[in-house]
Parts: C-alpha cells; structure tokens; sequence
C-alpha cells in the first residue's frame, strides 16, 4: 500500500520507464524477452552471448549488467528507457534509482529450474549441483521474497507476476497482462506467436 502510494505522488524519472525482464535463472526471462521484441519493444542486448541448445531462440542479454553489484557508475541503464532490459532477480536491489521501472517478473515452479539447471550443468561439464538442490531451492525461495518486497517498497518500481507455464499454455492471456501493463502499445497477435511450446522440456509431472 505504501509503495503503492509513493508511486503515485512521486515525480516520473525523465524518459520512459525502463522495462526490467527479471526472475530466477531458467524461469523464462529470455521467452518474455522474444515475446516483448516481437510485440515491438526494442530490446537493450550486446549479442555477446548467442543462441545455443539451451536457449534455441537466444539469451538476450547484456553482459555488463552482471556487474551491476559491482559498480559505481551505473549511468548506463539510462540506455534501456523505453527498452527491456533482462536482469536475474538477485541484481534488482542493485538498480540505480534515476529510473523508473516496470518489472515483469517471471516464476516458475521451483524443481523445474533446478532440473533445467542442472542439465545445463551437465552439458557444460561442470560439477553436479545435485548435492546442494534443497539449500539452492531456499535460496531461491528467499530471492523471490526479497524481490517482491523491494518492489513493493520502492516507489520507482512497479511489477507484475508471470508465470512460465501459463505463459507456455495460453500466451495469448500472458500477452494481454503484460501488453496491459507496459500501456497497451504492443503486438499481442506478435508476442503470442514468439512463444514455442516444445521449449518446455522440463516440465514436472
């Protein structure tokens, strides 16, 4: 209710909102990325990271905002207004406040991006995270809670909850929500069809 409130009366940063694709990783933030540079949004991505047997339809990332934590001039972000952005959920707190954001925070049941995960790990030749899949899945727990409060409290950042199975069983309601949210500007017919199904290939029973 608070934050809800600060937003109102608070004066808009200049320039658009930036839109931030956020969630855990493996949760769908590169689907939502396809879905909104479909529907018309540009996209603020480097190409650096390129598509692969993971991500068939690509990461759509920026590679200098995984040092957001790290750095002091931020000023950079300012670039992404009017754009999306994608940054994983434990950077969100990290963001500079100059900006105002429309988060599009995407979910996804828990196992799902453990098994997604870890087969990513395999294929990469890296160690199995198997050992540690309960102290991950409560970290985790613990980022979404964090997430959604700051949200909630910082009256810069407004947010919605998409969930990647529902996105992937009816992306035409997914593209009416967030089209609703971002101001109604985009493609809906263009976001639906940016989804493909037969990615979901770590579905729990």
């Amino acid at each position: 209710m608070l934050g809800s409130l600060l937003r109102r009366l608070r004066p808009r940063a200049a320039g658009d909102p930036v839109v931030v694709v956020s969630g855990l990783p493996r949760s769908g933030t590169s689907m939502m990325m396809k879905m909104l540079e479909a529907g018309g949004l540009p996209v603020m991505t480097d190409g650096e990271r390129t598509a692969d047997v993971d991500n068939p339809k690509g990461y759509f990332e920026y590679e200098r905002i995984k040092d957001l934590e790290k750095e002091t001039d931020k000023s950079y972000v300012r670039a992404g207004r009017g754009h999306a952005l994608k940054v994983i959920s434990f950077l969100i707190k990290d963001l500079p406040d100059d900006n105002d954001y429309k988060v599009v925070f995407m979910r996804r049941d828990l196992d799902e991006v453990l098994a997604s995960q870890d087969k990513m790990i395999q294929r990469l030749g890296t160690a199995d995270s198997s050992a540690a899949a309960e102290a991950m899945k409560e970290a985790y727990r613990n980022d979404i809670v964090r997430t959604r409060l700051l949200c909630r409290k910082r009256p810069n950042f407004d947010l919605i909850e998409v969930h990647y199975r529902d996105t992937v069983s009816d992306p035409a309601a997914t593209a009416r929500r967030v089209n609703a949210f971002l101001g109604g500007a985009l493609d809906e017919g263009a976001m639906r069809g940016a989804v493909d199904g037969s990615l979901y290939r770590n579905r729990k029973a």
